[in-house]
């Protein structure tokens, strides 16, 4: 069967949300349920998006602003992290490295290493289309916090000899050195090489980008142990090591 067109998916997604809304909102005067209907609807999205059985959502659907604020800044977007990162840790602790420097570690940047919740939050967490002036313009402040659990994981990686691969899709030429010092002032310090998007890869699908630059990693002999990130896309494709995590992120899709 042929690939549906993904603006085609987005529309009849954003189609399907939007009268979604329009129901839970229409349960006639005074009705107490819509509330409820709208937290039940926006849980079974998020787990949807999480699982990748909803892709390539442009936006999170309007009716679930205050669902996915409550998540991220109430705590149990904390706990998910720590919950997932501890199953990581579990995987690390039966590892037994070569020793030949060749044992590698790849994380995603942002939403993995580094937060973009505050920037979010002024763009209704996600509710807003994405904004790729204001985006780099937040970025360019090289204020995003580190993500506690994510920083004790990498600490753990490097300590025990792991080569720490940081990659990202933000763009080399500008975004390159702002980016190393945002991370080194957040505490990560001690990684392998930080790799950003090149000129090369622009307009490309960031699974495309990463697929290659894992690719370049193998051929240079290292071993792929881990690879985590918070998109599909950083954990999909090729050459993905001996295994993928996926951290929550219910703000954004990136293909």
């Amino acid at each position: 069967m042929a690939q549906e067109p993904m603006f085609r998916r987005q529309m009849q997604w954003g189609a399907r949300t939007r009268k979604r809304g329009k129901e839970s909102s229409s349960g006639g005067s005074g009705s107490s349920s819509s509330g409820d209907e709208d937290g039940s609807f926006c849980l079974s999205w998020r787990l949807a998006v999480e699982a990748n059985n909803v892709v390539a959502w442009p936006t999170v659907p309007p009716q679930c602003s205050r669902y996915v604020e409550t998540y991220l800044i109430n705590g149990q977007y904390e706990r998910d992290l720590d919950l997932i990162v501890e199953e990581i840790l579990g995987y690390v602790n039966q590892t037994f490295l070569v020793g030949d420097d060749m044992d590698a570690w790849i994380l995603d940047v942002d939403d993995t290493c580094i937060s973009n919740i505050y920037y979010y939050k002024g763009k209704k967490y996600g509710c807003d289309p994405y904004d790729p002036s204001a985006f780099r313009t937040w970025a360019m402040k090289g204020g995003c916090p580190a993500i506690p659990s994510v920083l004790r994981l990498f600490n753990i990686l490097v300590d025990k000899g792991f080569k720490v691969f940081l990659v990202t899709g933000r763009d080399e030429e500008t975004l390159g050195q702002v980016t190393k010092n945002n991370l080194h002032n957040q505490g990560f310090i001690g990684y392998e090489s930080l790799i950003l998007r090149s000129a090369a890869y622009k307009g490309k699908s960031a699974m495309k980008y990463k697929s290659d630059v894992r690719k370049q990693l193998q051929d240079q002999g290292y071993r792929i142990w881990g690879n985590v990130g918070d998109q599909w896309s950083d954990i999909r494709g090729d050459y993905l090591g001996n295994r993928t995590f996926k951290l929550p992120n219910p703000m954004y899709f990136v293909p």
